[in-house]
């Protein structure tokens, strides 16, 4: 096996294969992407195809950090994937500039959470050496690389990991740097040290959905972020949970696995702007993105711990319906409920009563609301906003509804229906035939 750069760490351990979504489901840690039968598994690289850099093989990554968009990636040596499944490529790629400075190795990277200075907030920090670089939009910042100590002095140079920990989680927006442990406060810029004996030494670290990993070899460890106290069950390998990889990450029973697809009942789905689909079931928030399906994703909207009647996505927003307040998302990065909010349905879209489901198609502005028997259409430009069409419907008892590219679906237990535009499924006066809910659709298992 091939050899990588030692960063100044331990030596390489039997190549790591690291991430698809540290959630919280089949064993009690991060939760897994039940994968099994997508089509979107890491793969070996065939001969002269590029690198020979095999996630999938068990590899200890160099760095893992997210972008301003809420991208993942990957560091080994000069290289990164973007993302839980698919190949490595020139870290160059994704963040222009290195390339011009020689660079063919990071030691940490973390995305920075500053709110309270927006020109910093959720850029990109990569770390070589002695020297800092500052990213936004992929691209390199104007007088960077500097000297660490100009940014961030009293941190130790020759890095081994670093990860942001956002006040509420950490007592203030701090970054979590490991040559030992060093927390820095953003605020005060001011470095204390810590010493968490019963933390592995790791080698990248990441933060997702408020959860806290450091990664060591091809296995890593969940930590909390203000005392170091390890959680119990770890460490894990990171194939069954941070990529998909053949014959890793199967879930076997409990809560946590991948729900059957004859045993889906939706309360909620929409896909937003990036292309994730959010799929809400009682209490529990499923993510299903390019072929890869994530569970248990309550923390990203945890002022809504008990379930939804209804979602939706708008322009950069998701619309969270339960009862009769409706709740706003800003989404990115992070998902940030927006001030003064909730607000009641009748205040925020016109509408009054139980809502069964809602949607919005790409490029338009009018949420489709199901009600019963009944769809009602909302504009969401007009101020104040009221019902300007109400119609009956060919269906009642409605789960769910999402509207694509490829016309609208209408869930109803284990089944949907399919109609070409809501101008079709407002003027049908017979339902189709329900069609089968199907892996390709929301990540399901339809195995027997």
């Amino acid at each position: 096996m091939p050899k990588a750069h030692c960063k100044n760490k331990k030596l390489p351990m039997p190549m790591l294969s690291c991430c698809t979504a540290a959630l919280h489901s089949c064993p009690r840690g991060p939760d897994r992407d039940g994968h099994g039968h997508g089509h979107h598994q890491d793969a070996a690289p065939m001969p002269g195809s590029g690198p020979h850099i095999y996630r999938c093989q068990g590899l200890e990554f160099d760095a893992i950090t997210p972008d301003e968009n809420g991208n993942t990636f990957f560091f080994k040596g000069s290289h990164a994937w973007k993302g839980f499944h698919g190949p490595a490529q020139p870290f160059s790629e994704f963040f222009k500039g290195l390339e011009s400075h020689h660079v063919h190795h990071v030691d940490a990277a973390f995305r920075r959470h500053d709110e309270e200075n927006k020109d910093d907030h959720d850029h990109v920090y990569i770390f070589l050496d002695d020297k800092v670089f500052s990213f936004y939009n992929s691209t390199l910042e104007d007088g960077y690389p500097k000297p660490m100590q100009e940014d961030f002095d009293g941190v130790p140079t020759h890095l081994d990991a670093a990860v942001e920990c956002p006040k509420g989680e950490c007592m203030t927006d701090s970054v979590l740097f490991f040559k030992d442990v060093h927390i820095y406060d953003i605020s005060t810029k001011t470095v204390k040290t810590k010493t968490w004996p019963h933390l592995p030494a790791c080698t990248s670290a990441f933060r997702w959905l408020e959860h806290y990993y450091c990664f060591h070899g091809n296995n890593f460890t969940r930590f909390h972020p203000v005392t170091g106290e390890v959680s119990p069950g770890y460490p894990k390998d990171a194939r069954n949970y941070f990529m998909k990889c053949p014959d890793f990450g199967k879930c076997h029973g409990g809560n946590g696995r991948v729900p059957k697809c004859n045993e889906v009942k939706l309360d909620a789905i929409t896909t937003d702007d990036s292309g994730k689909t959010y799929l809400f079931s009682g209490k529990v928030i499923y993510y299903f993105y390019l072929s890869i399906f994530y569970l248990n994703l309550l923390p990203t909207w945890k002022e809504v711990t008990n379930g939804v009647d209804a979602v939706f996505s708008y322009t950069d927003k998701i619309y969270l319906i339960k009862g009769d307040l409706v709740y706003i998302y800003k989404s990115g990065a992070h998902y940030t409920l927006i001030a003064d909010y909730p607000k009641s349905l009748r205040g925020e879209l016109g509408v009054e009563g139980q809502v069964d489901a809602a949607f919005v198609c790409p490029n338009e502005h009018t949420v489709h609301v199901i009600q019963g028997g009944r769809i009602r259409d909302v504009d969401l430009t007009a101020t104040p906003r009221v019902i300007q069409r109400d119609l009956p419907l060919p269906l009642v008892g409605i789960d769910a509804s999402l509207c694509g590219a490829d016309g609208v679906k209408i869930f109803k237990g284990s089944h949907y229906y399919h109609y070409e535009s809501t101008r079709t499924l407002s003027t049908a006066r017979i339902a189709p035939e329900p069609l089968p809910i199907i892996p390709a659709l929301m990540g399901c298992d339809d195995s027997q």
